[in-house]
């Protein structure tokens, strides 16, 4: 696995060192939807030298080259998702957790996807995200 995502580092432009691979890694194995904080506890614990940031220079790097997702729900809150693929994220307002939410691509207007217009704006990003509580708090 570290190898495939070597691979995908280098064929995006993006020099595989020790420390990206491990925070890309730690992003493509752990679908918390994790603050650069976070990533930060846990990847330090296997990097003792590294510092926050990098953290953010490498967090930046793979958001810019489109194999991180920038997820932010809350104004003073950006969490991080490697899965790239079309779905939405629905957080839990008494938790704080952040889930997966399946969407049918074909349900959602294809007028509304990046690179296209709507009422003459230009769309360069798209989330869908819900709040509210989700199964486990509302037991």
């Amino acid at each position: 696995m570290v190898n495939h995502l070597k691979d995908i580092l280098i064929d995006n432009g993006i020099s595989p060192s020790y420390h990206r691979l491990k925070i890309y890694e730690y992003l493509a194995h752990n679908k918390t939807h994790p603050t650069a904080d976070m990533i930060y506890e846990e990847v330090i614990k296997q990097i003792p030298t590294l510092s926050k940031t990098t953290i953010y220079n490498t967090l930046k790097t793979l958001s810019e080259k489109g194999l991180v997702a920038p997820i932010t729900i809350e104004d003073n809150e950006v969490r991080y998702d490697a899965d790239i693929s079309f779905h939405g994220h629905f957080k839990c307002a008494n938790c704080g957790m952040l889930y997966d939410i399946e969407l049918d691509q074909m349900s959602i207007d294809k007028r509304l996807c990046v690179g296209r217009k709507i009422q003459g704006h230009h769309i360069t990003e798209r989330q869908i995200y819900f709040k509210g509580i989700c199964k486990k708090c509302h037991r």
